[in-house]
């Protein structure tokens, strides 16, 4: 009687908690999204910009983090990674608002801004800390319970919140704002200590984030079967983003904000692997995904090098007979064409070969027994070579078979 009243009263306390927590994580969203239409309701109202592509990137990657900090902290309140989600998603509201209210309004009007307008400046010249930096070690770090490996990671932990806010508080006092000449920078203070202190401040958020993932190695060599499927998303994503990144990065001088349409897309890929791993949902088709993933980035990239490979060489094969490379051009897309199947099939066979060991090996097993059926006649030999495939093929810890008699017909 006395343990069913101390879990019934356990029960009660963990109910009102658990409301708590989906009211407050609605709520930060609902504040996020106010934010954003709030500064586009003033923006519209005061006429001063248009909404440009990188605005709209932007936006989608913090609808894209809201929305998975709100499934992940209503429904895991304990967790840390869907708070800190909806806190870096509320702080892109921040900074937009507090951007095109105050700077962008009262920067064009020339009229003395003041101290708060200088203030909403440097805090927009430093908002990426919070969207950029605060993701890459504590997500990271925390992935995917919300704790810390063990207790020796601390110090990773303590070194990026230091960092981080180091570099937010020495970079606001020390540096001008460059991109707005005209506004005064309230809290610019002229010192050599303040100055001195900005780029240990800057070694130890960079000591953080290489921390940060170290703990995920070392988290996924101890980590079970499952944990280490929701490591696998946030590895996929990651590694994603840093192949898509810096061809950005480069082609953006020519395409200008296009360019980052690959970058948004990969960028999106964190907050939807986050959100698969932590909730679990088709949390095995990871494997899938880096399967696929390795197989059409190698073969676009084979392609690609084949196709300009066979263009140049049909131009000067052909330079003689005609001037123009329409022929040349034709003729490797028709080659492409027909090498995309063989291709695609033989870099499959390597990729499974080489890093999907366990999936070929079972696809051998699997065609050496379905020619070997044919010229099985024997019920009991049968039965067993079934159970040697399915214990060499899925590796389950019992295999069973169980035989319908037949019936018997008087």
């Amino acid at each position: 009687m006395m343990r069913d009243q101390q879990e019934w009263g356990a029960m009660s306390v963990s109910v009102p908690r658990a409301r708590r927590s989906r009211w407050l994580a609605w709520g930060l969203a609902t504040f996020f999204a106010a934010l954003h239409i709030g500064a586009f309701i003033v923006d519209l109202v005061g006429g001063t910009s248009a909404l440009g592509l990188v605005d709209v990137f932007g936006l989608t990657i913090a609808l894209a983090f809201v929305t998975v900090g709100v499934l992940v902290a209503s429904r895991q309140p304990r967790n840390a990674i869907g708070w800190i989600m909806l806190g870096v998603a509320v702080s892109t509201g921040l900074d937009n608002f507090a951007f095109v209210a105050l700077v962008e309004q009262r920067a064009q009007g020339g009229a003395d801004a003041g101290a708060l307008v200088g203030a909403a400046a440097v805090f927009h010249e430093y908002a990426f800390l919070g969207f950029a930096m605060v993701p890459v070690t504590f997500l990271v770090l925390l992935f995917p319970n919300g704790h810390l490996p063990s207790r020796r990671w601390r110090p990773i932990a303590w070194s990026a919140a230091g960092g981080i806010g180091g570099v937010l508080v020495t970079g606001a006092m020390v540096e001008p704002l460059a991109g707005y000449p005209t506004l005064e920078n309230p809290f610019a203070v002229d010192g050599a200590v303040v100055d001195a202190l900005f780029y240990p401040c800057v070694l130890a958020m960079y000591v953080g984030i290489f921390g940060s993932v170290a703990s995920v190695v070392v988290r996924y060599r101890r980590a079970r079967r499952v944990e280490r499927q929701q490591i696998k998303w946030l590895a996929t994503a990651g590694s994603i983003l840093a192949l898509v990144l810096p061809v950005d990065v480069a082609l953006s001088g020519v395409l200008g904000g296009a360019a980052f349409v690959s970058s948004t897309v990969a960028v999106l890929g964190l907050p939807v692997a986050v959100g698969i791993a932590i909730l679990r949902h088709r949390l095995y088709d990871v494997d899938v995904v880096i399967n696929r993933a390795l197989v059409y980035g190698a073969l676009t990239a084979g392609l690609a090098g084949t196709y300009l490979a066979s263009v140049l060489l049909l131009q000067l094969l052909l330079g003689a007979i005609t001037a123009n490379n329409g022929l040349a051009i034709a003729g490797s897309t028709l080659a492409i064409a027909a090498l995309f199947q063989p291709a695609r099939r033989r870099i499959q066979s390597v990729v499974d070969r080489r890093f999907f060991r366990r999936k070929y090996d079972a696809a051998r097993t699997l065609e050496r027994f379905g020619a070997h059926l044919r010229e099985e006649v024997d019920l009991d030999a049968l039965g067993d070579e079934l159970r040697a495939v399915v214990a060499e093929t899925m590796q389950p810890a019992h295999v069973s078979l169980w035989l319908r008699a037949p019936k018997v017909t008087s």
